[in-house]
């Protein structure tokens, strides 16, 4: 297993983000890896090891900063930070002070990540949301989507195209969570290429809010968006970090409003956590000589005698 296991980080690399092929003609037989291959595939190793140490398997009550706390139920392995963002990194993303941790299901037969996130922005009013129109939301988010293509250019990521809604907006007023999910694919991929989803949901808290963003394929949505909203109702912000504990007149107000959550300002970062579905057809045959899908290669490292790593 030990000598699969690079392919094994390269094919959960692309699963999870990673914008780059990193294994030239994976179409056909595995070729050697240049030097900077290499280099991604420590580095991602390392970070997968450094995952395996630092997770928390549930049932287990995760604090969130001095924000929250979310009771991760039995089934779901928590990844804290730092090993979270060294992972995040490796696999081609820039984590930054907002992330908070990983979720991975704690099942092999299961593909899905969710990253957690904290927003200090300040005080969310919600009130845009009893008035929008979705429609005008998908055209802020596909413009949006379209101004930060130009930042993916210049980074050398591919471009990415808004799909469509998986699951249009939807907020609740009484606990204050909002829940919405788009499509994207790779600008240019063919049309019956499989397309990736984010299935984004958040939690509105006194001084900023808390994103718990599911990273999965189209074809799995309908069954992975169940544990975003398992993970989105065990999650609760502290006594006096509460979005009813805000206090109009010592407490910042953000400076936008929830629409934006939904609309350009959620564009900037969709690409960060957009899967390459693509890549899955071309790297298929790496992940069947690794002999294990994306999400039993997540398992199996987590479940690896340290002694054997």
């Amino acid at each position: 297993m030990k000598k699969h296991m690079w392919m094994i980080a390269a094919a959960l690399a692309l699963a999870l983000g990673a914008m780059t092929p990193m294994i030239a003609g994976a179409e056909d037989a595995p070729q050697a890896a240049t030097p900077q291959e290499q280099a991604h595939q420590q580095a991602i190793e390392q970070a997968a090891k450094a995952m395996q140490a630092a997770q928390i398997k549930g049932p287990a009550d995760i604090k969130l900063r001095d924000q929250a706390v979310l009771k991760l139920p039995a089934g779901y392995v928590w990844v804290p930070e730092p090993a979270a963002g060294q992972f995040m990194k490796a696999v081609g993303n820039h984590p930054d002070e907002r992330e908070l941790g990983l979720v991975f299901p704690a099942s092999q037969d299961q593909g899905w990540m969710a990253v957690a996130r904290y927003e200090e922005a300040g005080y969310i009013k919600d009130d845009d949301a009893k008035n929008w129109n979705v429609d005008d939301l998908f055209k802020s988010l596909k413009e949006g989507t379209e101004a930060a293509n130009e930042e993916r250019r210049q980074n050398g990521y591919p471009e990415l195209d808004i799909i469509g809604w998986i699951e249009k907006p939807a907020y609740t007023a009484d606990t204050h969570r909002l829940v919405w999910s788009m499509a994207a694919r790779t600008k240019g991929a063919p049309s019956d290429e499989a397309n990736s989803v984010n299935y984004n949901t958040y939690a509105l808290g006194r001084e900023g809010y808390i994103t718990l963003n599911l990273i999965t394929g189209q074809q799995a949505i309908a069954q992975d968006k169940v544990h975003a909203q398992v993970l989105l109702s065990a999650l609760n912000f502290n006594e006096g970090k509460r979005y009813a504990d805000f206090n109009a007149s010592t407490d910042k107000v953000a400076e936008y409003g929830l629409a934006a959550l939904v609309g350009g300002l959620a564009a900037k970062k969709l690409g960060m956590f957009a899967l390459a579905a693509g890549f899955f057809a071309k790297f298929a045959k790496v992940i069947l000589l690794a002999g294990a899908g994306v999400a039993a290669a997540v398992g199996r490292f987590f479940k690896r005698d340290n002694s054997k790593a």
